[in-house]
């Protein structure tokens, strides 16, 4: 949805089948990227200099490491995806730069991420990190239990560690949005969205406090200038978005 050619076909040909059934998708997908960005200069602004991004996918132009690194060279930073295509172009495209690293893992097993030693190697878990779950729960079912999950992840984060989190809702939307799940599922990806209304996807922040202006629209989400919001009002609202402090 972002363009440029670091992306699959199959990938494409959805998101194409998701764009006529509900206009302004790619919007949505570049105000989210657009938080990305905001979310990491927020988290270096305050202290923290090592990240986890739990599926990055492939990770190209102002991703986390571009981002973080150019606020100081010295940040580090390990993507996670499950997708082996994703991982070794990451490797790729990461060669070189020995402040970031890829691990091959599911964002379910969070021990085996923790434990690997990518993550060993680059990360201080007895210091602040910044984890990013970037349009990555709606992908978990109410019985996977993503509540649990992520509190699986805070309790392996040392105090003053961050959490920035999006996720779709149906909140805002009509008829398109339901359109647009039933093209996923006729995908037949083997995963499906769930979307979650405000108090439930407020309640993955158990554990962290939200930090102003707390869980809303993407676009609304401290928005420094127009390339932060989505030209159709209901594009900043399709995706929620916050960043929690664990004390």
């Amino acid at each position: 949805m972002l363009g440029g050619g670091h992306n699959f076909a199959v990938d494409r040909a959805v998101g194409e089948q998701i764009e006529r059934v509900m206009p302004g998708l790619r919007d949505s997908a570049r105000v989210n990227r657009a938080f990305l960005g905001r979310a990491v200069r927020y988290m270096t602004a305050h202290g923290i200099r090592q990240f986890l991004d739990i599926g990055s996918g492939i990770p190209t132009v102002a991703n986390v490491h571009e981002v973080a690194q150019a606020q100081d060279p010295g940040c580090r930073v390990v993507y996670v995806d499950r997708d082996p295509v994703a991982v070794a172009h990451s490797e790729l495209m990461l060669a070189g730069n020995d402040r970031a690293a890829v691990v091959q893992a599911d964002m379910r097993d969070p021990e085996k991420i923790l434990d690997a030693p990518q993550v060993h190697g680059l990360l201080d878990l007895d210091e602040p990190i910044g984890l990013l779950m970037l349009l990555m729960l709606h992908w978990v079912p109410d019985e996977s239990e993503p509540l649990e999950l992520v509190g699986r992840y805070r309790a392996a984060l040392a105090p003053g560690s961050f959490l920035a989190l999006t996720h779709v809702t149906g909140d805002h939307q009509g008829e398109n949005l339901g359109e647009a799940t039933e093209v996923i599922k006729e995908s037949r990806s083997p995963d499906q969205v769930t979307l979650r209304t405000h108090a439930e996807i407020s309640t993955l922040f158990t554990g962290f406090e939200l930090v102003e202006p707390g869980l809303v629209g993407c676009g609304e989400w401290r928005p420094a200038g127009p390339a932060d919001i989505a030209d159709a009002a209901a594009m900043n609202m399709l995706v929620y978005a916050g960043i929690g402090r664990k004390n």
